[in-house]
């Protein structure tokens, strides 16, 4: 079964990248906000699981958690990791965590991008930059989700 694999910090940083699929991976910048690996950091130790769709109508079940070893000491802060492995939903049902997991119903499907910086989804929340491939309208008063107005093309 094709997987993908991701180890990244609490900052965004992909530490290391594998994979056997399609998934995109951000060449620039950080990786979408929306995936489930940063939720990881939230949650210490639990495992999520989340139906994600990438812009080339690719879904994927991810699932993610924390890894890490203590810190040493009471002074020490351990470093703080997360991975995510991903397949295709065609092979989730091959996998333990697809069970309970209606892949049919699209409701709980989580739009992802590949990184703010090349993410062309303008209504998306979690935007933290604007895309490099477009102009921004900096001549309006309205605010929108974020804070800044992209130009229609």
């Amino acid at each position: 079964m094709p997987f993908y694999f991701v180890k990244t910090d609490v900052a965004g940083n992909v530490l290391k990248r594998s994979s056997a699929t399609r998934f995109q991976f951000s060449r620039f910048g950080g990786p979408c906000p929306l995936w489930n690996v940063y939720r990881a950091f939230a949650n210490p130790g639990q495992i999520l699981v989340q139906l994600a769709r990438t812009p080339d109508d690719v879904t994927y079940l991810n699932v993610a958690r924390t890894v890490g070893r203590g810190g040493g000491y009471h002074l020490a802060r351990p470093r703080s990791v997360a991975v995510v492995l991903g397949c295709e939903v065609e092979h989730a049902r091959q996998t333990v965590y697809a069970a309970g997991l209606d892949l049919a119903d699209t409701n709980g499907i989580v739009p992802i991008g590949p990184g703010c910086r090349v993410c062309e989804r303008s209504a998306c929340r979690h935007r933290a930059v604007p895309p490099v491939s477009r102009v921004l309208d900096v001549g309006t008063q309205e605010r929108g989700l974020v804070p800044y107005k992209i130009k229609p093309q």
